[in-house]
């Protein structure tokens, strides 16, 4: 004898093929939605009157394609009997009884696009167009540890450090897009939710383990004032000038901060340099002194003795400030005076 559970789902399905052919439901205004990679979103539909929540109602949800024939099936509800499909299972739940809204959990970019919840009862039957967006972050975030060295920064002289150096600590959902776009680092930074973690896309024994899967590794909350670690800082796109200034020797420290004063313009900070390389593709094979006393260069192009592999801001060191072995990256502010917007 067949189950009630096979037979729920058996009926599950049939109602999913039967109502995906519905085409004459009235379109309600499409509702543009906003989410944040690796967070919970909530795509809404609402019954259109009250009067409707008493009937017995079906709700599907599908994710809907360029070629409707590749639309995917996300949820069907039926009752007291629902049903998520395929990647969506154990990831979009029904809101609340009463309302067909759905929350779809740990966004990712495959789930951008447009979703149709259709709401039948047989006598008001509606539709929903919902569209998801991610919000996009214009900047980058980059690790960053001083002239001490590794593990040295407690929460507090974290967030002073990414200030100094034209940023702010970055947000979990700023790590994890730069994760999703490649970052790959193997020292844990504080984020500014005061966890502590550190992104990995090629894993590896010393980084986590090399059997387990790529991701942001996470230490979890840590005392803010005892530990110590790195930090992740996220800056945003340039307002103004960054540039190589051209100069005819070697500077030393001091000699490089004054060379960008009597060019009108401030030495560079590691967030300038991010900046310039992430978002503007700036790509110079000189290394160069930078306000915090670190001399680095940025490669956007990989090219023999120029950061061959990948794409990077490459990290000298920080020398000692009165040896004359390189150039100065400068920074000229535009009319805000203030490149973040």
């Amino acid at each position: 004898m067949m189950s009630l559970l096979h037979m729920t789902l058996i009926s599950l399905t049939l109602a999913g093929i039967a109502y995906s052919q519905v085409t004459s439901l009235p379109l309600l205004p499409t509702v543009e939605i906003f989410g944040e990679l690796g967070n919970n979103v909530t795509l809404p539909c609402h019954y259109f009157s009250k009067e409707s929540q008493v009937f017995g109602n079906r709700i599907k949800w599908i994710k809907v394609a360029d070629d409707e024939a590749l639309n995917e099936d996300v949820l069907l509800s039926m009752g007291l009997h629902t049903k998520a499909y395929g990647r969506f299972e154990n990831r979009v739940f029904l809101t609340m009884e009463g309302d067909a809204s759905i929350l779809l959990t740990d966004v990712t970019k495959e789930d951008v696009g447009q979703y149709r919840c259709e709401i039948m009862n047989g006598m008001e039957d509606t539709v929903q167009e919902v569209i998801l967006k991610i919000r996009s972050f214009t900047g980058v975030v980059f690790p960053y540890s001083p002239h001490l060295g590794r593990y040295n920064l407690n929460f507090d002289a974290a967030v002073q450090a990414c200030f100094d150096q034209d940023a702010e600590v970055a947000s979990f959902e700023q790590l994890f897009e730069a994760w999703q776009d490649g970052l790959d680092w193997c020292n844990a930074g504080w984020l500014n939710d005061g966890t502590v973690q550190y992104p990995i896309t090629k894993p590896r024994q010393p980084c986590g383990g090399s059997n387990n899967q790529p991701g942001l590794r996470s230490y979890g909350r840590r005392d803010k004032q005892m530990s110590r670690y790195d930090v992740f800082c996220y800056t945003s796109e340039l307002m103004g000038d960054f540039y190589w200034l051209e100069q005819p020797n070697r500077l030393n420290f001091d000699e490089a901060v004054q060379a960008c004063i009597d060019d009108d313009a401030e030495i560079a900070k590691v967030g300038h340099i991010y900046a310039a390389w992430k978002l503007n593709g700036y790509d110079r094979c000189d290394a160069g002194w930078l306000a915090d006393g670190s001399v680095r260069y940025p490669i956007s192009r990989p090219r023999k003795n120029c950061s061959p592999t990948d794409p990077a801001v490459r990290l000298v060191g920080f020398p000692d400030k009165y040896q004359k072995s390189y150039g100065v990256y400068c920074f000229k502010a535009g009319p805000s005076g203030d490149k973040r917007q």
